[in-house]
């Protein structure tokens, strides 16, 4: 499933162990605090277990957006949204 990973994260440290965490589950940083890629329900489970482990629940924000292919298809991505170098398999085809 594709997905969408966004945060706002107070602490630098568990930011930093979030977006670790992020990319060790194979989704691609397309901003700062924006992560997108292709990943099962049990990896997504497992990330978000990870991350609730993390955050402060009284000041951190995490949304976590699950999407089948013909809601991305929908997605806009306009400017420098996403770097083409960064982003690869069946996330690129969905957009280039």
């Amino acid at each position: 499933m594709h997905t969408w990973i966004m945060y706002d994260i107070v602490n630098d440290r568990a930011r930093t162990r979030i977006a670790k965490y992020c990319k060790q589950a194979g989704l691609y940083r397309v901003q700062y605090s924006v992560f997108l890629g292709t990943i099962s329900t049990e990896e997504k489970d497992v990330l978000e277990l990870q991350i609730t482990q993390e955050i402060d629940e009284e000041t951190d924000k995490v949304y976590i957006f699950p999407m089948g292919p013909s809601a991305m298809r929908q997605t806009v991505c306009l400017g420098q949204a996403l770097d083409k170098k960064l982003v690869t398999d069946q996330v690129k085809a969905l957009f280039f």
